[in-house]
């Protein structure tokens, strides 16, 4: 199959460059589910950020913390509205300069600054490590926020003997339509998606703080059936606190997060032969002899409880129980008729008369 994709479901949660990452994942064939689980406000009262930018001037930042991409440029766009942006650029030409990742080192480069510093891990805590180490005690440091207050990197360079000014430049909120993101939560919980890609981890504690009492079911998704797929190793560490085991690129890259997957979900796959043919399990298809067969949840459903176990015989109430809640035996029957039909191969599934169905393994 050219498109490694095909078959599978993937929820993306992220708000910017959504579209950019569901093309590359339909690109190759998957399935996309939009559900932003925050979105990016500027800050509608800059009175915070104007003052940050004057104590700048006024206390010219020995170090400068450039935490993300559109913060700087936002930051910056923010003085040059006030007239600021040359000054601001002045002082913040003669500081030690540490990006902590490719798009803030990118904004920090076309403003005509100069990075001396990143972490590999992209992590704050290792930013703050190396700041202690270098020295911080009585110097100045400027911040920028990236849509939160960071009080525990703050309060250790405080400790180490700095004067921390922080720089608030937006603010993270909930999508203006959140029934996108339940609607995801609730395919996550029923292992109807076969993976949910984070670029950021204020995204993720947001997913599993709207999960609310379904938070458990969803960690459990997660945790198995479910591949988180992180764009690196900070987006991660909510998802890791968890015990949720996470693909992540070696590179925080849109491209290199969907390589990852491209490499991860075939190998989650499950295969096996019945009825003479060759059967591949996607999220929501089989690939029989090479070809794509789409399936609807239930005949899929059926058809992932067969395979556990290839020739043993489930009754009719086994099968029941992997439908949606409030179906009945005559939708079991329903939903083997629509699997036979789907893969277009009526001896896959066999009919055992008065005890259920197998798969013909025979």
């Amino acid at each position: 199959m050219r498109e490694e994709l095909a078959g599978f479901t993937i929820g993306v949660t992220a708000d910017r460059r959504r579209d950019e990452l569901a093309a590359l994942l339909e690109r190759r064939g998957a399935r996309v589910v939009l559900a932003p689980a925050l979105r990016i406000v500027p800050l509608s009262d800059d009175t915070e950020l104007r003052e940050a930018t004057r104590a700048c001037l006024d206390q010219p930042p020995d170090i400068l913390m450039a935490n993300t991409g559109i913060g700087m440029r936002g930051w910056l766009e923010a003085a040059e509205g006030w007239g600021l942006a040359e000054p601001l650029r002045s002082v913040l030409a003669s500081s030690y300069v540490v990006a902590r990742g490719p798009k803030a080192r990118g904004a920090i480069r076309a403003a005509g600054l100069h990075d001396q510093w990143s972490p590999a891990s992209e992590s704050c805590d290792e930013v703050v490590d190396h700041l202690r180490r270098r020295g911080v005690a009585g110097q100045v440091i400027a911040m920028q926020l990236h849509g939160e207050r960071q009080p525990e990197c703050t309060l250790a360079l405080e400790a180490a003997g700095a004067t921390v000014i922080e720089v608030p430049v937006y603010r993270w909120a909930p999508p203006t339509d959140p029934a996108p993101l339940h609607r995801l939560i609730d395919l996550i919980a029923g292992r109807l998606v076969d993976a949910v890609t984070f670029t950021s981890a204020p995204a993720a504690e947001a997913l599993l703080r709207t999960a609310g009492d379904r938070t458990d079911a969803v960690l459990s998704a997660l945790r198995s059936d479910v591949l988180a797929s992180c764009v690196g190793a900070v987006t991660a560490e909510p998802l890791l606190r968890r015990g949720v085991p996470v693909s992540a690129p070696g590179r925080a890259r849109l491209g290199a997060l969907v390589r990852t997957i491209v490499d991860e979900l075939p190998r989650r796959t499950v295969t096996f032969k019945a009825g003479g043919h060759l059967l591949t399990l996607r999220g929501h298809a089989a690939v029989i002899d090479g070809e794509l067969r789409p399936l609807a949840p239930a005949p899929m459903a059926v058809l992932r409880a067969l395979a556990q176990s290839p020739g043993r015989v489930l009754s009719r109430t086994a099968l029941l129980r992997t439908l949606p809640r409030g179906a009945d035996e005559h939708a079991v029957e329903m939903a083997v008729a629509r699997l036979r039909a789907g893969l277009r191969a009526p001896r896959v599934v066999q009919t055992v008369v008065k005890r259920g169905y197998r798969l013909r393994v025979d």
